[in-house]
């Protein structure tokens, strides 16, 4: 009676916490939603953030590393895929690592077969193709990593971002990851600057962005940053440890020189609202007794 009972009380409490449409990636809810796509998309949300960006030269992807433990190295976040293309990873590292090895086939074959580059669109195309084929088969799961392709073919750079619902989007710059809205917030205010920068400019602006979606008490450092630059005449090349330093040094350097233009111009913004404000008070005074006008004159004005 009590085994009974407790096996009843026991299946109610996992029928709470259980949505019978999200047993299976092939079941459609009745809104018209997949549960395990979204549940793999918040995987996405949950790996360190990665941020992407080009210029009419180049394209760089700048990683947050994270580390396990304090006992373990930081998890790698940039993987080369050919001379001319690489990818960041947001999510479960391991699907990362596999796709990495289909992309890297990919680009092997085409060498092989056509002695070219594969162009970046077509590579992001048969990612697609082979994510989409895990949200449909029964008994399978979408891939839990969202990529940051980088690369540079024919018709210039290429920053692609791939999703667990095999969408795919060429994008001018990009944020993935965990607080990764902030970094998208940045970016989107530096847009206009970002086609004409330089490559020093451009890898600024990554790491900025970067920075925005990290906690208040980190800091980027050379131990938890990669960057990867490819662009024209340059192969997909990945700076991690003290060949990142460099550009965090830039970084701050410029920060420091930028820092009291800032000021002057806030403080330049403050002092013209005070004027207009003392302006507007200034008129809105109203005009002293012996300033006004005899009350016959009044009724001339009036009338």
């Amino acid at each position: 009676g009590r085994i009974s009972s407790f096996r009843v009380t026991l299946h109610a409490v996992m029928s709470l916490f259980r949505n019978q449409y999200d047993n299976d990636v092939s079941v459609w809810s009745p809104q018209g939603r997949i549960h395990q796509i979204e549940y793999a998309k918040e995987a996405v949300k949950q790996g360190a953030a990665a941020v992407g960006l080009k210029s009419k030269t180049h394209a760089v992807i700048v990683a947050v590393k994270r580390a396990s433990s304090e006992l373990s190295a930081y998890q790698k976040k940039l993987h080369p895929i050919d001379d001319h293309i690489g990818i960041a990873v947001a999510g479960l590292a391991s699907d990362g690592r596999l796709l990495s090895k289909f992309m890297r086939t990919e680009c092997l074959n085409s060498k092989y077969a056509y002695n070219r580059r594969l162009p970046v669109s077509r590579l992001v195309a048969a990612v697609g193709n082979k994510m989409q084929y895990q949200t449909q088969i029964y008994g399978r799961r979408p891939y839990g990593v969202g990529l940051l392709v980088a690369g540079y073919d024919e018709a210039g750079p290429h920053i692609f971002e791939t999703c667990p619902s095999a969408n795919y989007y060429d994008c001018r710059a990009m944020a993935i990851g965990a607080r990764s809205q902030s970094g998208r917030t940045y970016l989107e205010k530096k847009l206009s600057d970002i086609s004409d920068c330089t490559l020093e400019q451009l890898v600024y602006h990554g790491l900025r962005a970067l920075r925005e979606t990290l906690p208040t008490e980190t800091e980027l450092s050379t131990k938890n940053c990669s960057i990867g630059i490819v662009g024209k005449d340059q192969d997909f090349t990945i700076l991690d440890d003290d060949n990142v330093e460099p550009y965090l040094v830039a970084l701050e350097q410029t920060e420091r020189e930028t820092a009291p233009e800032t000021a002057t111009e806030e403080m330049s913004e403050a002092d013209t609202r005070t004027a207009e404000s003392a302006d507007v008070e200034a008129e809105e005074m109203p005009v002293a007794e012996e300033d006004q006008p005899p009350a016959a004159e009044q009724m001339d004005v009036l009338q």
